[in-house]
This record gives C-alpha cells, sequence and structure tokens, in this order.
C-alpha cells in the first residue's frame, strides 16, 4: 500500500517511517523542506519525497493522487503562543481539500486525550483538528494519547532536566494532576496497528500505558529508575507565566512550549478506556520500563528524533534555504586556517562538535555565553546535540542550526540562533590541499551590532585559535 507520512521530519514521524518501510510500504513523506528530512542516503532512496507546506494556500497541489492511506502528524504548539490554534485548522483545511483527488481509504491522526472538562488551548486545538479531518472525503482513526515517554521527547526530556538538575525542587501545584504516560514504542505499536482495520474506521481511541501517575509521581519514579532520590515540594504561589520561565531556564523547552505545556499541565490526561489495546492486543509498558528503554537507546546513540531539531524549538522561520548563502558584503569575518594531516580524522571531529564533546576550547566560556543567552531569551546550550556522530541539515545543535552537513564535501555551515543584535554563521571546511578553513560571519545590524562585534573580539582571538588547533590535532 502507498502511505502518505506528513509530519515525516517531526519526533513521531522519523519514529516511524522505518517500521513502514520495514512493513514493504510505499512511503511518500511530506515536508516543507527536502533538505531537511533527516533520513540517510539509503533510506531516501527507498521513500517518494515531496514538499508541501498545508499552510500556504498558493502552492500548488503537487500531491501523488495514487495514495492508499495516510497519517496526519502536523502540529504547530511550539510555533507560536498566540495562534497556534488556528494555524491547526488551517493545515487541516487545506489537508482535507489537498487529498480529495486522492480517493484515500483511511487518514490516521495523533491527537491528545481530551476527557478534561475544561480544556486548554492545546488540547482545544487537538480536538477541533480532530472535528475538521472527520469532515474529510475518508476514514479517519484518531489516537489520543497523553505524555508520550522516550528518548528525545519533549516530555522525557523535561522531566531528565529537571531531575538530573534539580534534586530538590520547589515546584507548582500542576505537578499534582494525574496523567497516563505512555512508551513512544507503544504509540507507534498502536499507529501500525490501526493502518487498514476496517473496524477502527470513523472511531477515536484514548492510548496510554498501564499506570496513572501524577507529575511529582513522575518524578519520583525516574529519579528510582536513575539510582538517586529526589525531594520536591509544592508551592500554590507560582503562576502560569512563573511556571514557564522555571520551566524555560531548568530544562531545555523553548519559552513558547513551555507556556503551552504549562496551560496544559493543568488538565488531567487519563485515558477513558483501552478497548483499542484490546482490539489489537498490545501489552504496555510502565513508565518506568518507558524510562529505561529510552536510556538505553541514549546510551547506544541510537536516538532517531528529538523534538529539539523542530526548528521552531529555536530563532529562525522555516525556510532554512536562505541563510545558506554566506553574505559576503557588509559582513565582519575571523577567518582562522590550518593544515591538516589527516582530513578523515579531523573531519569526524569537525562532525562531533558541540553537545557532550564541546567546542573544543574555552568550554566553559562557551556555558557562560549559553547562560547569557539563555537570560536574554535564547536557547542556550541546553538542547546539546541528538547523536554523537550523525548531523542532518535542520538539526539543532547547542545554540546553532545545521544549515550544511555535507561530509562528501568536507564542509559543515552553523546559523546562530542565539540572541543578536545581527546574524551569525560558523563554517568548517577542508579544501583539496588538506587546509582546514574555519570562518566565523557576523552581519551586524546597527551601530549595536558594530559594538557588540569588536566588544568580544579579543575572546575570538583565542577561542577560536585554540578551537581550530584543537579539531585539526590528531
Amino acid at each position: 500500500m502507498k502511505i502518505l507520512l506528513t509530519g515525516a521530519n517531526g519526533y513521531i514521524g522519523m519514529r516511524l517511517l522505518p517500521q513502514l518501510l520495514d512493513a514493504g510500504h510505499n512511503v511518500v513523506c511530506a515536508v516543507r523542506d527536502e533538505k531537511r528530512l533527516s533520513i540517510d542516503i539509503k533510506t531516501r532512496k527507498r521513500v517518494e519525497v515531496i514538499e508541501i507546506d498545508f499552510l500556504d494556500t498558493s502552492q500548488e497541489n503537487n500531491m501523488p493522487a495514487d495514495i492508499d492511506y495516510a497519517y496526519y502528524l502536523i502540529h504547530s504548539m511550539t510555533s507560536s503562543l498566540s495562534d497556534f490554534d488556528k494555524k491547526e485548522a488551517q493545515a487541516a483545511k487545506n489537508f482535507n481539500k489537498w487529498v480529495e483527488k486522492c480517493n484515500l481509504k483511511q487518514v490516521i491522526y495523533l491527537s491528545g486525550i481530551v476527557n478534561d472538562e475544561k480544556l486548554s488551548k492545546h488540547l482545544s486545538s487537538r480536538k477541533n483538528v480532530e472535528d475538521i479531518l472527520y469532515k474529510g472525503h475518508f476514514n479517519l482513526s484518531v489516537l489520543r494519547a497523553g505524555i508520550i515517554v522516550g528518548s528525545g521527547s519533549s516530555s522525557f526530556e523535561i522531566i531528565r532536566d529537571l531531575c538530573e538538575k534539580l534534586p530538590f525542587m520547589i515546584t507548582p501545584k500542576w505537578v499534582l494532576t494525574k496523567s497516563q504516560p505512555i512508551a513512544i514504542r507503544d504509540v507507534i505499536k498502536f499507529l501500525t496497528g490501526v493502518l487498514g482495520n476496517s473496524k477502527t474506521y470513523g472511531e477515536s481511541y484514548d492510548i496510554g500505558g498501564p499506570d496513572i501517575l501524577t507529575y511529582k509521581q513522575m518524578l519520583h519514579k525516574y529519579a528510582k529508575v536513575r539510582g538517586f532520590k529526589n525531594w520536591i515540594y509544592t508551592v500554590p504561589i507560582m503562576t502560569p507565566k512563573l511556571s514557564s520561565y522555571w520551566l524555560y531556564f531548568v530544562t531545555s523547552t523553548s519559552y513558547k512550549l513551555a507556556m503551552n505545556l504549562v496551560s496544559s499541565m493543568k488538565m488531567e490526561v487519563v485515558a477513558r478506556d483501552n478497548k483499542l489495546q484490546q482490539l489489537l492486543n498490545i501489552k504496555t509498558h510502565t513508565y518506568e520500563e518507558a524510562i529505561a528503554m529510552a536510556f538505553k537507546k541514549i546510551e547506544q546513540n541510537l536516538v532517531i528524533s528529538s523534538w529539539k531539531d523542530s526548528v521552531v524549538s529555536g530563532q529562525l522561520d522555516q525556510n532554512l534555504e536562505k541563510y545558506v548563502q554566506v553574505p559576503k558584503f557588509g559582513v565582519l569575518k575571523d577567518e582562522k586556517k590550518i593544515k591538516v594531516e589527516k582530513p578523515q580524522h579531523v573531519l569526524n571531529n569537525i562532525w562531533s562538535i558541540g553537545g557532550a564533546t564541546g567546542w573544543y576550547y574555552g568550554n566553559w566560556l562557551w556555558k557562560i555565553r549559553g547562560f547569557l543567552d539563555k537570560l536574554n531569551g535564547g536557547p542556550g546550550l541546553r538542547r546539546g546535540r541528538t547523536n554523537a556522530d550523525k548531523i542532518f541539515p535542520g538539526d539543532a545543535l547547542d545554540f546553532w542550526r545545521v544549515l550544511l552537513a555535507d561530509k562528501t564535501g568536507k564542509r559543515l555551515l552553523l546559523f546562530a540562533e542565539m540572541k543578536l543584535p545581527g546574524e551569525a554563521w560558523l563554517e568548517f571546511k577542508i579544501d583539496k590541499d588538506n587546509v582546514l578553513h574555519q570562518t566565523a560571519t557576523f552581519r551586524p545590524k546597527g551601530l549595536r551590532g558594530r559594538l557588540y562585534w569588536y566588544s568580544i573580539l579579543p575572546f575570538h582571538w583565542f577561542i577560536f585559535g585554540g578551537m581550530i588547533r584543537n579539531i585539526a590535532k590528531t
């Protein structure tokens, strides 16, 4: 069967894609930017890719007409504080319109549990999208999940940051809200289990793991799995805005996501029943098992996808293409070069930069810069990187965004997402004479931008100098 996978470059889409391919399906990946599809060359040869923005009504409808089934995995919660619900509704309406020519048998939509009497804006939007999709000319199957736990998921990474960094926590009272977490592995089983299953047509199902826990219990159980204790005390005085700032500064989440998450964390997300689990005969994993499985993937460097690689986790818009051409005029540069003896080894060093590896020189200064960026509303260094030795265009790399990662051409290009009075690029390239070029380019915005550049120039002299020397070491 031929399957349309929307949101193919998202956290769920990247996990679902290999399962669909292994089952022998033909998959069409629908993405906004083909260059950001973070799959290897071997996998890319097995899929068809179409560029489509479901928010752009002016673009040509290039949807293949022979699609049999589709997964709707489009969400906009991290893109805005005010109008993400309007964007999600518009995307759903456009989807209905553009797939009319496909004669779809089934669309599968992953939503959120919406059983609380008073829903947050986030969950109300999920329910509204569901209602819109039901108006489409296809059979709809809706899976409503609560907190998804897996390596790279926003929920897991937030819990991980809180527990690993704060053994003693003073928390908002929403940590006493009940939730029913589910392992990402089980979510994928449900998503593939309903595919082509006519019994699920026109139905909506709640899916969750076997445990119903408060967020406080989830934090304690995380610590138990990791082998340490934590102490958590709740206070009633933390407002939603203060809670959002608390999450933003302590964890790697963006402020936009923190705000939307806090509004949802006050709502109970508990499944009404487990009828789909019985229908598909799926045994779900406990919360502690889900945590253990996530760390197994992390330890083996097998994290397939992370919410932090979403463009909206940083400062850029969706179009990375316009930043790839590094400007030559009206810019300030720091250029360094060094002859290397073993270019492949040096290339591997470049491909390992950031995250746990650090920046090869003056890491404490990079950490200070990251802290200052966080105070100023930027992402800071807490996003790290998804994989230790793999980089794809669009990936987050600390407070940089990967624009180009061409290992064959021996070139890595990064764009700064830190808060700056201008725009900054950092490029590494090994030429045909085995000379490593390291170039920092800054396009200032007005006098403030130029003053910023010259104020940090002394630090550039030894930080960038030390960095290129250490990268070139064999």
